[in-house]
């Protein structure tokens, strides 16, 4: 019997029981579509973080004051991402030590020191507190990929000029700010010189100026004291010995050991590995759940294809009779069983990818990207899953069939 009779055979046997064919298909199915839909989640969640981070740079690196044994990045760093401090010292500071210790380094290029505050913005007759981002104009512009949709970016020489993020712009007052406009932060006139491209993120709400001037408007900032520290690399490949070798000069430098550490060096890259680490372990663990219900789906399976073996042992002893093999009559069987995976996989993922969607047009994000990802290689691994899940489950009864004696199966009733 030639492979496609086997295939045509197991074909019929399905339409002719329907009912049955697709009680059977509905465990596959479910199980396929929350399997598909809850590693989409995890998908968009590691797609996210990576859009998130890859604006900041894989070849930046952080400065930050406090340490903390339980993470490796901190909280009060730009981008939004980070972690509370638990020092070793009361009020660990970083400053222009630190900058010459960071700028030594062979492997670094550019350095940005940061002094972040918040101030209130008034714009004629309106006002809103904002969030302020003092920068080094020299490199800044370097070390971000902040695009201008206005404007210039800060010079050296700006100590009344500011740069503001799109929200800001157009969004937060009545009258939008446009390129020369003057505002009032904390009762000092500043001049808008930029106005940055829309990102999607809390740069859109930020104001940035010459950090010199944070000092001057806060005064619970100290003179010379930085928020935070960026560096940027030459070669990305040597961001752990670089991070590891400016660690040890630091503790020089601030006179301290593991101990009482106080300050942290970071990296997108190691935390985008780590978070991305985090999504998986929450993935695989509601994958597994979702694994239960393709398990039941398959004793489903088993089931049908024992109940198929019952109804048709008559033919079984017939095909036998006529000179089928053990062999030819197993494929028949486990073709059938392939067949619920191949049908049950492919409507489940459809199934999945629209229960995806419908999360997504909920307006629900992560990091401000799409809560889900369907991917094709999700689609092809979730529907290898369930062909060889129906296999598996078809494999028993097959087995079963082959063995049946034609005198025997011929004289059952």
């Amino acid at each position: 019997m030639k492979t496609i009779d086997s295939f045509k055979l197991s074909v019929n046997n399905i339409r002719h029981r329907k009912l049955r064919a697709w009680l059977t298909l509905l465990g596959i199915i479910i199980g396929v579509a929350a399997v598909v839909s809850i590693v989409s989640i995890g998908e968009g969640a590691s797609a996210s973080v990576s859009s998130s981070l890859s604006d900041f740079g894989a070849d930046i690196i952080i400065l930050s004051p406090g340490f903390n044994k339980a993470s490796s990045f901190g909280s009060r760093k730009p981008g939004g991402f980070g972690r509370e401090d638990t020092t070793s010292t009361d009020s660990p500071e970083l400053g222009k030590h630190d900058v010459m210790i960071i700028k030594g380094h062979p492997n670094v290029q550019f350095v940005n020191e940061i002094v972040s505050s918040k101030g209130e913005l008034v714009f004629l007759s309106e006002s809103a507190s904002v969030s302020i981002d003092g920068v080094n104009p020299n490199s800044w512009q370097e070390m971000n990929e902040l695009k201008l949709e206005a404007g210039r970016f800060l010079g050296a020489s700006d100590s009344t000029s500011i740069v503001i993020g799109y929200r800001l712009a157009h969004e937060i007052f009545e009258q939008e700010i446009t390129i020369g406009r003057r505002v009032t932060i904390e009762d000092a006139s500043f001049s808008v010189v930029g106005i940055l491209e829309e990102s999607g993120g809390q740069e859109d709400s930020k104001i940035y100026m010459n950090y010199p001037e944070v000092w001057d408007l806060d005064e619970d900032i100290e003179m010379n004291v930085f928020t935070s520290i960026q560096a940027k690399l030459y070669d990305v490949e040597l961001t752990e010995e670089t991070t590891e070798q400016l660690t040890q000069s630091l503790m020089i430098s601030r006179k301290v050991t593991e101990k009482d550490q106080d300050f942290t060096i970071s990296s997108a890259q190691a935390m985008q590995e780590q978070i991305n680490e985090m999504i998986g372990t929450l993935t695989l663990f509601l994958g597994a759940i979702a694994l239960v219900s393709l398990i039941v789906g398959a004793v489903g399976v088993a089931n049908s294809m024992f109940t198929s073996v019952l109804e048709k042992t008559k033919e079984i002893g017939i095909l036998k009779a006529l000179g089928a093999t053990e062999k030819e009559i197993m494929i028949l069987f486990m073709i059938e069983s392939a067949l619920f995976g191949l049908f049950g996989g492919v409507i489940g993922i459809v199934l999945g990818v629209i229960v995806s969607m419908l999360i997504n047009l909920t307006g629900v994000s992560f990091l401000g990207g799409s809560l889900t990802l369907v991917t094709p290689e999700l689609m092809a691994v979730a529907l290898a899953l369930s062909i060889i899940i129906g296999v598996v489950s078809g494999l028993m009864p097959a087995r079963s069939a082959s063995k049946l004696r034609p005198i025997d199966a011929l004289r059952y009733e």
